[in-house]
């Protein structure tokens, strides 16, 4: 319990809690657009996809800019950029790939500003990025939702403008005497020995791969809206668990532990709601482990460190808008394979959980 009181009351998570507000509104005006412009059949699949195209791998590019700006504040920038799309969506034509485009690149800016604060006045600690990335997913289906019940656009571009001044705020707990390196030289949780690339490759491999698990989870109860929000809701809450269980127990024992607990909750819960919300839960747990390893080789670069980890997430969704395995035994077995090949590769590049996590509790 002392772990947990540690990382929940740990230095600087107001900056998290702020960003995982901006990260819900964020998704919200997302998603809400996306779901307003998806009813014409030539956009069902390629709208989606270009938005995952053009809103995640952009942030790598934008991440390595914000790394040599550091005074960019790109969360605010993001804001501005997704108010004024979703207002050219509601002005103008439907359906245009520009004022798509405008959305994308606002939630790529909007995601590094989110990175940027959390990884730099967390002091090494994962609860920071866990809790601000763990919004996301309750804003996907609010979005969804609020479109879908016909509510217009502006309560939501107002929600948008709402966290600018949040954005603002969580920027000034950044430590500007501090270069990014130093700001992040307490993430050192990638075993020694091993070369940066080969961790920076492995631990993207493990993010494309639960990218593409995430599509596949068998999830026959799902019939209902509230199913889906409890869905949804307990994915947020496992990202932002992850987080805060690797500061209190050790990153690799969470790690292991999660990802591989996870594997017959999600094989067996296709029918059943509760053991597949717990396998969802531990499964979504690895986020913020991942995104921790890249940093502790490339501390001088956080952004584009986190870039990353949103090109991986792209990688895994892509092969879903082409081809789905509609087999429940094809796909438990694809997440077997791809969980033992994930849990061999933490195992190797996870560097061993110190005693007690005494530096991070120490850490200032």
């Amino acid at each position: 319990m002392k772990g947990l009181r540690n990382a929940l009351g740990s230095k600087n998570i107001s900056a998290a809690w702020l960003y995982f507000y901006i990260h819900f509104a964020t998704e919200v005006i997302c998603f809400y657009c996306l779901t307003k412009q998806v009813g014409d059949s030539t956009f069902m699949w390629l709208f989606p996809l270009v938005y995952d195209a053009f809103a995640f791998v952009p942030q790598s590019l934008i991440g390595y800019l914000n790394d040599r700006l550091p005074r960019l504040n790109t969360g605010v920038i993001g804001l501005v950029l997704m108010t004024a799309a979703a207002l050219l969506f509601r002005l103008a034509t439907p359906g245009s790939y520009v004022t798509l485009l405008i959305l994308c690149i606002g939630n790529a800016f909007t995601h590094i500003g989110g990175a940027e604060v959390t990884l730099r006045c967390s002091s090494g600690r994962l609860s920071h990025p866990a809790v601000f990335v763990a919004g996301g997913s309750f804003g996907v289906i609010t979005g969804r939702l609020l479109a879908q019940n016909g509510v217009p656009y502006w309560p939501v571009i107002l929600l948008c403008l709402s966290a600018i001044p949040f954005a603002l705020l969580a920027d000034t707990y950044k430590d500007r005497s501090k270069s990014a390196r130093e700001a992040c030289d307490a993430y050192n949780y990638a075993s020694p020995g091993i070369s940066p690339a080969v961790i920076i490759i492995a631990a993207t491999l493990i993010v494309i791969v639960r990218g593409y698990m995430g599509y596949g989870i068998p999830t026959a109860w799902k019939k209902t809206t509230m199913q889906t929000v409890a869905l949804y809701f307990t994915m947020g809450i496992g990202k932002a668990a992850g987080g805060i269980f690797a500061d209190a127990w050790g990153i690799k024992k969470t790690a292991i532990f999660s990802a591989g607990a996870a594997l017959p909750f999600l094989m067996f819960g296709d029918n059943h709601m509760m053991i597949s919300l717990i396998g969802v839960m531990l499964f979504s747990m690895t986020m913020s482990i991942t995104l921790a390893l890249i940093v502790s080789v490339l501390k001088g670069k956080p952004g584009l460190a986190f870039g990353f980890t949103t090109i991986g997430l792209f990688l895994g969704t892509v092969p879903i808008f082409f081809f789905t395995f509609t087999e429940t035994i094809d796909n438990c077995i694809i997440m077997a394979v791809l969980t033992v090949l994930c849990l061999v590769m933490m195992a190797k590049i996870i560097r061993k959980d110190e005693k007690k996590n005494d530096k991070l509790q120490n850490a200032h």
